[in-house]
């Protein structure tokens, strides 16, 4: 049996045939307990069934899930001992890219290779994957079998089927409840180690205070190399970008938008204004990018020479922020909408008997009410525009320049991050373990943002009956 003859889908089909079978042969057996006089049967036949078919599917497909992730290894492995690899080089990028193509013609996925050394490791890789895949598949038959008969087993008229189906679905439940925290603590820790690693070469000082950003990837590591990984300029651009320009643009425009359509719009102007406002979160930001590089960028270069700023460029922090800002309308103007319908109509009705104008309960009465849902639509919107990518490559530049400014060319912590990991250099040098640093400060900025709008929503939250 070689690879091309195992389909990776093998072993699931397996465990749904055999949680299949497991589900008619139980039901049938609970169909006979119900025909039995004088029984009293606990549960209706389909959680019988479901109890067989989930005992015997779970096992048989948690062990295929684990075997598609190990088996790999194990087989290059196997390869690697083969007296075929003993002319491969001992480490390196050719030694991988020559197991690459070996393994690529032994699954059929390739035809020719460019080394010949490839061609004398394919009998070996289909050796290997042949062993393995057979391995694979028994190992899923013998547990989902296993599974099933055990609970097939127990299987009585008094048998509690439903209880325990209802268990494992809300094990299920919990599970699935947990890949969010899990994925958290991984992306935490993975940014923790690489950061550790960057700051056993560069020095946090200087990485956090230091004002040139001049990082390179082929250059040697010395004593100083942190004098190239200041990072202020980045973190500069970012704010200046995303944290002060967009929000000039967002929370005005944002605002107004809300108060319009709340308390001034009609039925039918809402009806229709709201749906066309929040399209702008779904438009890709690529869109947004194109529009800012190729419109907004150059309108804003001509405006800025127009009235004597000789370095006004066509890379510009305004021309990103503007568009940035734009984008992030929705977040902020859905938000307050949202918290200022909220707010209970007697509020609103008190403050106009009371004789105050509309305009005086808007701002009195309104804007204090909904301020919780209004500070989390404005924390939201700070933390998706300080990540913002696209926007920021295509229209502020790669310029890390420390400068108030805004008609010059400026670059951001993201922008960094994405040339730092797309280029050749290696993982062990300090250029690529710059972006994880960067990663991980980015990460506590909006950490902070989240917690401080939590703490502004719990402060000044009211109930209202």
């Amino acid at each position: 049996m070689s690879p091309t003859a195992v389909s990776p889908a093998l072993p699931f089909l397996i465990a749904l045939a055999l949680a299949l079978f497991g589900w008619l042969a139980a039901r049938r057996k609970a169909e006979l307990f119900r025909r039995t006089p004088a029984t009293t049967v606990h549960s209706l036949p389909g959680y019988h069934g479901w109890f067989v078919a989930l005992c015997a599917g779970i096992p048989a497909v948690l062990f295929a899930l684990v075997w598609q992730a190990t088996s790999p290894a194990l087989v290059l492995q196997a390869v690697l001992q083969d007296p075929a690899a003993g002319g491969l080089p001992a480490f390196g990028f050719k030694r991988d890219a020559v197991l690459a193509e070996a393994q690529a013609l032994a699954t059929g996925h390739a035809q020719i290779a460019f080394n010949p050394l490839a061609r004398t490791l394919v009998p070996a890789f289909q050796a290997a994957g042949s062993h393995y895949a057979t391995i694979g598949i028994l190992a899923t038959l013998v547990l989902g079998f296993a599974g099933g008969a055990v609970a097939f087993l127990k299987l009585r008229p008094g048998f509690q089927a439903r209880t325990q189906v209802e268990r494992m679905i809300m094990g299920g439940l919990l599970l699935a409840s947990l890949v969010a925290i899990v994925t958290t603590f991984g992306i935490v820790a993975s940014l923790l180690f690489e950061t550790f690693r960057f700051f056993g070469i560069v020095s946090p000082a200087q990485f956090l205070l230091g004002t040139f950003w001049a990082p390179d990837p082929m250059a040697p590591i010395g004593a100083t190399t942190g004098a190239n990984y200041g990072a202020l300029p980045l973190f500069w651009g970012t704010v200046f970008i995303g944290a002060i320009i967009a929000m000039i643009v967002a929370i005005p425009l944002g605002m107004m938008s809300a108060i319009y359509l709340t308390q001034y719009a009609s039925a039918g102007v809402r009806k229709l204004m709201k749906p066309m406002l929040e399209v702008l979160a779904g438009v890709p930001t690529v869109v947004y990018g194109y529009f800012a590089a190729l419109t907004v960028a150059p309108a804003i270069r001509d405006f800025g020479q127009a009235i004597g700023i000789a370095s006004a460029s066509s890379e510009s922090a305004l021309a990103a922020g503007l568009v940035m800002g734009i984008m992030i309308i929705p977040f902020v103007s859905s938000m307050a909408d949202d918290s200022i319908a909220a707010v209970p109509q007697a509020m609103r009705d008190g403050s106009l008997a009371m004789g105050a104008t509309r305009y005086e309960t808007i701002r009195r009465v309104l804007i204090p009410a909904a301020l919780p849902g209004i500070v989390a639509g404005v924390m939201l919107a700070v933390s998706r525009a300080i990540g913002e990518t696209m926007i920021v490559v295509m229209a502020a530049g790669a310029t890390a320049r420390l400068t108030a400014n805004p008609f010059q060319s400026m670059t951001t912590v993201t922008y960094q991050i994405v040339a730092m990991l797309t280029g050749e250099g290696s993982f062990d040098h300090p250029a690529t373990l710059s972006a994880f640093a960067l990663g991980m400060v980015l990460f506590m900025v909006t950490l902070t943002l989240n917690f401080v709008a939590l703490r502004v929503v719990k402060r000044f939250r009211e109930a209202y009956e």
